[in-house]
């Protein structure tokens, strides 16, 4: 079997054995452990904002003095605040269920894949606090149950606004998705480039990560990924 090309990397549908598609007849499921998994860390405590803006501009402050600038000057005097304010935004997911944006749904008996490409989405990667931006490829086969795209789009900002690795959140994507709707199966596709790759270290302007997960089946069927592929390939 010819393997197709995406951002010009092979994938080969193939079965995997020990994993088994979700039938739609008996789709019902406890979703309360992998809520707990989310939320137990990212909850908000006591009802506050887990982003402590104050402590974020003393260390800002910090950071530039220890760099040898002056936290006074005119260029810098407000640097602090807006340094907090951004990452008040940045990381305005660690205090959202991103299971919430998929609570919406429509029954229309449609049981073919759903594909919805090139979402544009950026994290800030936890190892550097450095940015990574991209495209999301995700498709899903429906058990009749179906959500506006937008909500798609919308799990994956709450899960991006996170400190991040794009590995975590390839697979926390298509977890939230496969989880909550309960579609017979789902497959997520990111490719991003990382900013602490191209402008430290290696230095490698130009170079992306592709990491992709799936679940159902569009794991276990290789019919099913080649129809998901295959749409990947069209306009």
């Amino acid at each position: 079997m010819s393997p197709f090309l995406f951002a010009g990397i092979p994938y080969e549908a193939h079965t995997v054995s020990g994993s088994h598609p979700r039938r739609c007849a008996s789709s019902a499921r406890n979703t309360a452990s992998w809520r707990i998994e989310i939320r137990s860390t990212h909850a908000r405590k006591g009802g506050k904002r887990l982003v402590k803006e104050q402590q974020i501009r003393e260390a800002v402050s910090s950071i530039l003095d220890a760099i040898g600038e002056d936290v006074d000057r005119e260029g810098l005097r407000e640097t602090p605040g807006r340094v907090a304010r951004m990452y008040a935004e940045f990381f305005s997911g660690l205090s959202q269920d991103p299971a919430k944006e998929l609570a919406t749904g429509f029954e229309e008996g449609h049981r073919d894949i759903v594909v919805l490409k090139g979402i544009e989405f950026n994290s800030i990667c936890e190892h550097h606090l450095l940015p990574f931006y991209g495209t999301a490829q995700i498709g899903y086969v429906p058990c009749g149950r179906v959500v506006g795209a937008s909500k798609l789009a919308r799990v994956l900002d709450v899960l991006a606004r996170r400190p991040q690795l794009q590995e975590r959140l390839t697979n926390q994507f298509v977890d939230v998705v496969y989880t909550t709707l309960q579609p017979e199966g789902v497959a997520v596709i990111l490719s991003a480039k990382h900013m602490c790759m191209t402008m430290r270290g290696v230095k490698k302007p130009g170079s992306e990560i592709v990491t992709q997960a799936s679940r159902g089946s569009l794991k276990t069927q290789p019919d099913v990924r080649r129809d998901f592929l295959a749409m990947l390939q069209e306009m």
